[in-house]
């Protein structure tokens, strides 16, 4: 195994020396490309190709920590009263000027209906104007976090949005894409130059970009490729420069091949599992009138039924960190304090017994096919873990963009137990309280990504504390509590860490991210 705990400094780099060759990179994911909206879909992947066009008023960099971008710096003047003071001379790609009404606009537009990254800026949080270069924000408590999170909010040109109809967003589960979900305008390193959804995109460089550029690209074109011996085949024969994940088991084949290194460590995702338990009936399941998963005895069953030392050993290759918590254990200092429940096929039987399914029962499970690394695989043997107490799933995994569109608030939350993969945009565990435990509505105005709809208001009340605190010992205390309460109420089943695997030729010099964003303005040809 590659996953070395010395090399946690939150980012792999490789150095490039001076780079005199300039060329295309032809590079390549599992998954598709489609929504350009930027507030489309929350999701990594998406988020780091949105960030080759577009730019945020913070950004982290390879090393993942914040630092200046759209905003060259902000201050807190009162204590609920937050200023920045945005970059002068920064052009839209559209030759636009950037100036304090895209930043307006852009908050307004990524808390409407639709965004799937409304968790940025809470819904309370006011934005004034104070001049062209000058914003301030408003909010309504005390928050030490405000823009932890803003690397993930893409700032759009007002003026080109609306001359194009494009206000409105276009969410994961929209079939009829607006203008801004085919096409982009923004501040960053390229500019798009086409766009296939879901077959092909390409890249031309930004030479006005307002930065120092520290690539040497003439462009970039990415190609989704979902099988994972094709991926890879294109990367040993040299038709790709750069391909991500590479299979576990291919990682030593791609290392030892002429010409190619693979990339490892560890990525600060986890991966875990999730159950309805808001609806008074299953919608995918054979019983009737109630639902299982709102008893904690079977939602705990289904924890000590699955063996994640075998997941990590037979399909991870290795290449994972069981988990107790729904945050990687770098990003908590407490979290040396809790641990898994043991794996108990008896004791999981038993609990169904207790709960009235000594029979056991079926229920659909959603996974992605093409998302997280053996998704697919590890769904399956999630299935035949829990055959072995009774329990019947019927899987149905699809590629992320429908399997999105399913689970999302925007399909409705339409799933009855799910896997889902979650790296804190902010790297901090109020992250994962609000968005992932704290109660939810049904229009997913509140933590939207709370698929299951898990609710403790004793959760609600810790969360936010924990986000006005600023004594660490003290907010460590409070999201300690938090987290006991939803282990002992098995509020989801966390699996895994993922390791990072990228393949790259060694014509290229890039820059691996722990948090699995791949960005073209670190890429240079030797």
């Amino acid at each position: 195994m590659r996953l070395k705990i010395a090399s946690v400094a939150l980012g792999m780099a490789l150095t490039a020396g001076t780079q005199v060759n300039a060329e295309t990179l032809k590079f390549a994911f599992q998954g598709t490309y489609n929504q350009l909206d930027p507030y489309s879909l929350n999701e990594t992947f998406s988020l780091s190709m949105h960030g080759n066009v577009y730019e945020t008023l913070v950004q982290r960099s390879a090393d993942l920590k914040p630092e200046p971008a759209l905003a060259t710096s902000w201050e807190v003047i009162e204590p609920t009263r937050w200023r920045f003071h945005l970059r002068k001379g920064v052009k839209f790609h559209n030759g636009n000027d950037f100036n304090a009404d895209d930043v307006i606009f852009s908050a307004d537009r990524v808390r409407a209906e639709g965004s799937d990254l409304t968790q940025v800026l809470a819904a309370d949080v006011k934005v004034e104007k104070v001049d062209d270069y000058t914003v301030d924000f408003i909010l309504p408590a005390v928050n030490p976090i405000l823009h932890s999170e803003w690397e993930n909010w893409p700032i759009m040109d007002k003026e080109w949005t609306e001359a194009n109809d494009a206000v409105k967003v276009t969410s994961a589960s929209d079939t009829n894409p607006n203008y801004a979900s085919l096409h982009a305008n923004g501040t960053g390193p390229f500019k798009l130059a086409s766009h296939e959804p879901g077959v092909k995109t390409t890249y031309t460089v930004n030479e006005d970009w307002w930065d120092e550029k520290q690539h040497n690209l003439t462009g970039a074109e990415f190609t989704p490729i979902g099988s994972d011996a094709t991926r890879v085949a294109a990367l040993l024969s040299g038709e790709l420069d750069m391909a991500y994940p590479i299979p576990v088991q291919d990682i030593k084949r791609v290392d030892n091949n002429a010409g190619t290194s693979a990339l490892t460590g560890p990525e600060l995702r986890t991966i875990f599992l999730g159950f309805d338990q808001r609806r008074d009936e299953l919608t995918y399941s054979n019983i009737k009138g109630k639902n299982p998963f709102k008893d904690v005895r079977v939602r705990k069953a289904f924890y000590q039924a699955i063996d994640v030392d075998a997941i990590k050993a037979k399909i991870m290759r290795g290449l994972s960190e069981p988990a107790a918590l729904l945050i990687s254990p770098f990003l908590f200092a407490n979290s040396g304090d809790f641990s898994r429940y043991p794996y108990d096929p008896e004791a999981a039987k038993e609990l169904l017994a207790e709960a009235g399914y000594a029979d056991g029962f079926e229920v659909s499970m959603d996974c992605p096919n093409d998302r997280y690394v053996n998704d697919e695989a590890i769904c399956q043997a999630t299935a035949a873990f829990l055959a072995r107490v009774g329990i019947k799933i019927n899987l149905n995994a699809q590629p992320k963009a429908k399997y999105f569109a399913k689970v999302l608030a925007s399909g409705g939350f339409d799933t009855s137990f799910y896997m889902l993969g979650w790296t804190p945009g902010s790297f901090d565990s109020y992250n994962i309280l609000k968005n992932l435990n704290n109660c939810r509505e049904d229009k997913g105005t509140a933590s939207p990504f709370n698929l299951g709809g898990y609710c403790n208001p004793k959760v609600d009340e810790l969360t936010k504390l924990v986000l006005s605190e600023n004594d660490e010992e003290k907010r460590n205390a409070l999201i300690s509590e938090a987290y006991t309460i939803i282990n002992n109420e098995v509020s989801h089943i966390p699996l895994h860490q993922q390791g990072l695997a990228w393949g790259v030729s060694d014509k290229v010099t890039l820059k691996q991210r722990a948090d699995n964003k791949f960005l073209l303005k670190y890429v240079n040809f030797k």
